[in-house]
């Protein structure tokens, strides 16, 4: 078990660096999987997920070579077409994109349901009418997803999704670049990793275009070669970061960023009071103030991000007024709510809104991440409240932000990680 245990109360000053985009990665990895050749990725960002992905396609035969803390060259010549380790599979949501990029290779992907963060129901039913739509034979039991393709091969063809689904939008992408024909995936989402999957699978010598609108078009090919890549950096991580000084106070350039990608949270944040101003690739951030109340209701991209939503909140929850927010994704994701009054926060929710009345301070407690992004809000909360707070359960939080630890401490965080493990002896004659 991992648990950070966090002295609030003090403002944030300095630089932070942003990292590779995790919801990238988790995608460009799996990717490789279609690709004859090396590929050599560059700002792969070090977390959890990443490392869990590393460790199943090393399983499945892939040969993989660190270059560096944040570059991999990833050979997927002579990988088998396996299960993936369902321990493994039940960990990570991004699990999912294994059988995209295993049908569209081998024809044949067998896996476990993906795992991953509990928010409310996330059903991958738009994944399967994708992977049908290119003639594959989708079957669901026992926990298990199969796919075959028809005997001649994955066929383009036309594809309206029914949501806007990032997952969806991605695989379907992952399974359509080596089908014959062209492949219309429509009402597709638009956010940056999706944009950033097709152009990695571009430089490998695919054919996508429309990525970033809700048209994207796939043009088959016979084969992906190996070549470089670059990983856009992390818009959730920055934005996590300009939540943190927001709430906790202080001057801090974050850089290493796409300044469109934060545009909704920028302007949010600037809304409630926060000085903001762009540099290239940096944003320099200042709380010169209390901050203001404000809305924000949770859309797909270029909306306000939903894994946002959490550490917006806890901005709001020490505004002066009273905020509303209100999800427009997912049905489970206020559950960090309960947490944050725990602090002395005053939160409502009702259905899919949370209300929030502004309070002056916050107080540290022992508190848990319920997932990944309700995690980072734990810590920003911790670190605008009086006193300590103990967060259980951080694993969570390593998902997808890199080391936390380290670039918190030197903005002038007090902030330490904990480990501990299961002091309970495993009973004699139980396998």
């Amino acid at each position: 078990m991992i648990k950070y245990i966090i002295e609030g109360g003090q403002e944030l000053h300095g630089g932070v660096t942003i990292s590779g985009a995790k919801n990238a990665a988790v995608a460009i990895l799996p990717a490789t999987l279609l690709v004859e050749g090396k590929c050599h990725i560059e700002n792969v960002p070090d977390i959890s997920d990443v490392r869990l992905l590393l460790e199943i396609l090393n399983d499945m035969g892939a040969q993989i070579r660190r270059l560096t803390p944040n570059a991999l060259e990833i050979d997927c010549t002579r990988v088998r077409n396996t299960t993936a380790p369902i321990d493994l599979v039940r960990r990570i949501r991004a699990s999912y994109y294994l059988l995209g990029a295993q049908l569209g290779r081998f024809g044949h992907a067998r896996n476990a349901m993906p795992g991953g963060c509990n928010f409310g129901l996330r059903p991958i039913d738009q994944h399967i009418k994708g992977f049908e739509a290119l003639g594959a034979v989708v079957e669901q039991s026992g926990g298990y997803v199969t796919c075959d393709a028809p005997e001649d091969g994955l066929k383009g063809g036309r594809v309206y999704l029914d949501i806007v689904s990032v997952g969806a939008t991605m695989n379907i992408l992952l399974a359509a670049c080596l089908a014959e024909g062209t492949t219309t995936i429509e009402n597709c989402a638009k956010e940056p990793h999706i944009v950033d999957l097709a152009n990695f699978l571009n430089s490998m010598g695919a054919r996508i275009s429309g990525a970033g609108t809700d048209v994207i078009k796939v043009r088959g090919v016979k084969s992906l070669r190996g070549g470089s890549y670059s990983i856009i950096p992390d818009q959730i991580e920055a934005g996590t970061y300009m939540a943190a000084v927001s709430a906790a106070g202080g001057s801090v350039t974050i850089k290493n960023i796409i300044p469109k990608h934060l545009d909704c949270i920028t302007a949010k944040l600037r809304e409630m009071g926060m000085v903001i101003r762009e540099d290239g690739d940096c944003l320099h951030m200042e709380k010169t103030r209390r901050l203001k109340r404000a809305n924000v209701k949770t859309m797909p991209y270029p909306g306000f991000p939903t894994d946002m939503q959490p550490q917006i909140a806890v901005c709001m929850a020490m505004a002066n007024g009273t905020s509303i927010v209100t999800e427009g994704i997912y049905d489970n994701r206020f559950r960090y709510t309960a947490e944050l009054n725990r602090m002395g926060a005053h939160v409502q929710v009702e259905g899919k809104a949370a209300v929030i009345d502004g309070v002056r301070e916050l107080h540290g407690c022992e508190v848990r991440a319920c997932d990944l992004r309700a995690g980072a809000a734990m810590v920003i909360a911790a670190l605008a409240a009086e006193g300590t707070t103990i967060i259980e359960d951080a694993h969570y939080i390593e998902r997808g932000y890199e080391d936390i630890i380290g670039k918190l401490t030197a903005l002038g965080a007090n902030i330490k990680r904990i480990e501990t493990f299961d002091p309970q002896p495993a009973v004699a004659g139980v396998g």
